[in-house]
């Protein structure tokens, strides 16, 4: 039985409209990553070069990394049903005094949760002037339209969210984002090795890599249909 290659239209046509589909698919996330690339590299110049006040004042981004020095205050809330590694726990976010510019809210990182529920885990907070460095993430707010009850008593306190209203109650004017530790070594940190909110460069890198396998996937495909049994 002899193979030989014969013109089919039809595949011709839904080959000609898919492949340079996925290649331009692939080539887009390529300049994503790009960009993305850039984008972290400012990022990371800022945080070294600006003050608190002054990221405060050029735009906030979700991941974009902070430096800020300053002090933690009392207040702290635990932020629940946060489970790692199958264990429950909770997130420790805790206000913080910048010695310039306006409060934020640090995301201290998990901290396991004692055995009865009845109890809080037992932790103690930094005093004094202290350097931190993270990425700004958002607050961690309710679902649209569900209730957020105001927590009240003695700090620290139980909540299952924490918009940026409740803070507001204890300090005025907080930040419009807050601060997540990346790094248990810093002053105050926990368990803070979450990986930060953010898309980067290798995630669009390994989608350019998936599309750019389809459509050589594809071209094998066509070729080895168009040789038919004679």
């Amino acid at each position: 039985m002899v193979r030989r290659w014969r013109f089919d239209w039809r595949l011709m046509l839904f080959s000609g409209f898919f492949l340079p589909l996925l290649i331009s698919l692939g080539i887009w996330q390529l300049n994503r990553a790009a960009e993305k690339q850039a984008l972290l590299a400012v990022w990371e110049t800022q945080a070294q070069g600006q003050s608190w006040a002054q990221t405060l004042n050029s735009g906030m981004r979700q991941g974009q990394p902070v430096s800020v020095a300053g002090e933690f205050l009392a207040a702290s809330w635990l932020l629940d049903n946060r489970t790692r590694d199958g264990r429950p726990g909770y997130e420790v976010l805790t206000l913080f005094r910048p010695t310039e510019g306006d409060p934020v809210v640090i995301n201290r990182g998990w901290l396991q949760a004692p055995a009865t529920r009845d109890q809080l885990p037992a932790f103690s907070t930094p005093a004094g002037i202290v350097h931190l460095d993270g990425r700004l993430a958002n607050y961690p707010e309710p679902p649209v339209l569900a209730e957020t009850p105001t927590p009240e008593g003695a700090w620290p306190r139980r909540v299952q969210t924490l918009p940026r209203s409740v803070v507001a109650r204890e300090i005025p004017s907080p930040a419009p984002m807050i601060i997540q530790l990346y790094g248990s070594e810093q002053p105050g940190a926990f368990r803070a090795d979450r990986a930060p909110d953010v898309m980067g460069p290798q995630t669009h890198y390994g989608y350019a890599a998936q599309w750019f396998a389809l459509a050589a996937a594809l071209t094998i495909l066509t070729v080895v249909a168009s040789y038919k049994k004679e």
